[in-house]
């Protein structure tokens, strides 16, 4: 599980980078950050609970 979500938060990293990079593709920088916090919550969380 932790795997996954690693790998969501670098594919969500690379879609606010390609957002911020790009002309024209502010909206992909907003929807990348709002997935990466949510992802990263989760996994905190997921952490917290087997802790």
């Amino acid at each position: 599980m932790m795997a996954l979500i690693g790998i969501l938060l670098v594919v969500w990293l690379v879609c606010t980078i390609v957002g911020v990079v790009v002309k024209g593709l502010f909206w992909l920088t907003l929807v990348g950050i709002v997935l990466f916090v949510g992802t990263a919550a989760l996994g905190w969380m997921n952490r917290a609970a087997h802790d």
